[in-house]
């Protein structure tokens, strides 16, 4: 079945509750690569401990979901050539530490590449705060769908990836470390695809062992730049945007490469310190000074 564009565009999507506690704070802040040294300093000790307990605002982007509506056979959308493509996040307000929240997605987009090219849809999903109403963040991500281009539409307008300074050496970086058991642990917040577990269907897929789920390095790299350009605050920072370029394995090292952009604004990438390969690119920051 091909895809319909406005059956798409206008897709019912119901709404998403969900109730969150500190554990699930914590399991979240580990499933990307907190604390992993013994003492701990004080920049991951506030992701990991009850007793003043901050959110990592990254955790944004996985939360009140509602269904997958995507897995639908009606939408015609081809499930085996689908990829996360980008993520954008915007805070608004800081999350929680524990509460309840609703989220609102919507179609924003979806634009024809050609037949042999594939599509690729934007969403957004805006998580209030249950109780008060309030917009704390709006997730945004891409999907490119690969099986799922020449419907009829047009590439025009889609938006281009925040190009990185050419002219110029990164001002400052940072490795980060992320455990063997990462998308083990990482798992437990949501995302179950035996792609980031089991070797046999890793394999099938093309990899010689399971990867790192790519909101997982998402993850990582928030924690970077909180550190690097929010003196560990991560009340600071506002926006957080990348293109997802190439997987990370479990156990692998990541460095975070940062230009100044100007007041409160930034430009990122990430690479696998092992492997000398990036693997976020295009990153964008905006933070409060």
């Amino acid at each position: 079945m091909p895809l319909d564009y406005h059956r798409i565009k206008t897709w019912p999507i119901s709404e998403g509750r969900q109730s969150y506690s500190t554990r699930d704070t914590i399991l979240y802040a580990l499933g990307v690569g907190a604390a992993t040294s013994n003492p701990l300093p004080a920049g991951d000790l506030q992701y990991v401990y009850e007793k003043g307990l901050k959110a990592l605002p990254t955790m944004a982007t996985i939360m009140a979901s509602g269904e997958f509506w995507l897995a639908d056979p009606e939408t015609g959308i081809d499930l085996s050539k689908v990829l996360h493509g980008e993520q954008f996040l915007r805070i608004h307000k800081p999350l929680p530490a524990k509460g309840t929240l609703i989220g609102r997605d919507s179609v924003d987009e979806i634009y024809d590449k050609g037949a042999d090219k594939g599509a690729v849809m934007y969403m957004s999903r805006r998580i209030y705060d249950a109780e008060t109403e309030e917009l704390l963040a709006t997730s945004t991500w891409s999907t490119f769908m690969r099986g799922n281009g020449g419907f009829g539409g047009t590439a025009e307008g889609q938006p281009k990836p925040h190009p990185l300074p050419e002219d110029r050496p990164f001002d400052l970086s940072i490795e980060l470390s992320s455990r063997p058991e990462q998308a083990v642990i990482y798992r437990l917040s949501g995302d179950l695809n035996p792609l980031h577990i089991d070797p046999a269907f890793a394999a099938k897929a093309g990899f010689d062992k399971p990867i790192l789920h790519g909101m997982s390095s998402y993850g990582m790299a928030g924690r970077a730049i909180v550190r690097l350009l929010c003196n560990d605050d991560p009340h600071r920072l506002r926006v957080l945007n990348l293109r997802f370029a190439s997987p990370m394995y479990p156990g692998e090292t990541l460095r975070v490469e940062v230009w100044h952009e100007g007041p409160g604004k930034a430009s990122f990438r990430a690479r696998v310190v092992e492997r000398d390969l990036i693997i976020l690119n295009n990153g964008y920051v905006e933070f409060a000074a």
